[in-house]
């Protein structure tokens, strides 16, 4: 039974409701309530509505916009429920150890720092250059939001399973940290097989910990980021394990299998109707796209796309992500050729690429890889503790 804020037991038309109101269950696991099409993966290619189930109290907010629904549950909850979201329920135990650490530190990380910017734009440019990034955004009314923005939640819709229980047991209260202080602990889905360095994805700002990572076991890795793009290196990330990724993707995300090269093609009409329609800029059919700067990884930061009529430059990572597809491509390291009239773009990874590789740290849990060998792969420097 849930209760409201005064305690009382609530019943349907016995409260009016104003701009807040808060209905409680009596003890957590009590019971559980549901919401339909609740739009998951929002702007993403696999973006879709799902029912989903929770537990604890709910809050239901009266905006401008209408109705905001907000589930207040417990730290350690909210983990067991982010590590069976973001990944499977059913991943290798010492991954899900993994994800627990750095999703309880990703939440955590600033209420016990100087949060950095929720998202910023290089002041002083001209007006053919928009440099963006997007971080974390304010939420006005709760903590963070339950999409891939911030980390995915899905309540108790996707199973736990005994594994994921014992992940968050054996983690309970521990944060990543470098020299004590909670990380801020970045995560992709497929780096590609190097991870980013922060400053390509966020503002210039020299994280530690954050810095790029070759994806396998340790070795000298030399390289040119066009090059790599081009080629289909080893890397943990670099699998095409059936089972594994069935055991580690939700099934939407098993949608994907391109994620470690992928190309898309575009008329230089279509180009220019997508930054006509995701930057509000008419440039004309597209004659060119040039990336002017790398990070570590390959993926673009600034991107000059020059048309019949003018030339913009954009940048950062996430972007130029947006304004090359009506969806986001999977990232920004591309290499891009022009054949038969056409622009390819060669690709690499999924997402920004920063911090732990999800598929790469799934593949090293699945070859006996500690947790603790997990995190310090992709933190260098790093340690787990309470």
């Amino acid at each position: 039974m849930f209760a409201d804020t005064t305690g009382k037991p609530y019943r349907p038309g016995r409260h009016r409701l104003t701009s807040e109101v808060t209905l409680a269950p009596s003890e957590l696991g009590a019971c559980a309530f549901a919401l339909d099409d609740v739009t998951i993966g929002i702007g993403f290619h696999w973006e879709r509505k799902e029912r989903q189930a929770f537990r604890g109290a709910v809050r239901l907010v009266k905006r401008e916009a209408g109705l905001t629904v907000i589930n207040d549950v417990p730290l350690e909850e909210y983990v067991a429920s982010v590590i069976s979201s973001e990944m499977s329920a059913s991943c290798p135990l010492e991954l899900l150890k993994a994800h627990a650490v750095i999703s309880r530190s990703w939440l955590w990380f600033p209420k016990v720092s100087a949060a950095r910017s929720a998202g910023g734009q290089r002041e002083g440019l001209d007006s053919h250059e928009i440099l963006r990034w997007y971080g974390r955004e304010a939420h006005p009314d709760f903590d963070v939001c339950a999409d891939d923005h911030c980390q995915r939640y899905q309540g108790i819709t996707k199973a736990f399973s005994p594994a994921a229980a014992e992940a968050v047991r054996a983690t309970a209260g521990a944060f990543l940290r470098y020299h004590g202080a909670v990380c801020d602990a970045r995560f992709s889905k497929c780096c590609g097989g190097i991870t980013e360095r922060y400053a390509t994805a966020w503002e210039d700002e020299f994280v530690p910990y954050l810095e790029p990572v070759y994806d396998g076991p340790a070795q000298s890795c030399a390289y040119s980021p066009e090059t790599w793009i081009r080629s289909t290196p080893p890397a943990y990330c670099n699998t095409d394990d059936s089972e594994l990724l069935s055991r580690v993707l939700p099934g939407f995300d098993q949608e994907t299998r391109d994620f470690y090269r992928w190309r898309v093609a575009y008329t230089p009409e279509e180009l220019a109707e997508l930054i006509r329609s995701r930057l509000a800029l008419d440039l004309g059919p597209v004659r060119d796209l040039q990336a002017l700067a790398r990070g570590p990884s390959g993926r673009i930061r600034r991107l000059k796309i020059t048309g019949e009529r003018d030339y913009v430059i954009i940048g950062k990572e996430l972007e130029i992500r947006r304004a090359l597809s009506r969806t986001h491509l999977y990232s920004s390291a591309f290499v891009v050729d022009q054949e038969s009239g056409r622009f390819v773009l060669t690709g690499a990874g999924w997402g920004h690429g920063v911090g732990l590789c999800q598929i790469g740290a799934a593949v090293m849990a699945n070859a006996g890889k500690t947790y603790s060998e997990i995190l310090q792969h992709y933190y260098p420097g790093t340690t787990s503790s309470v």
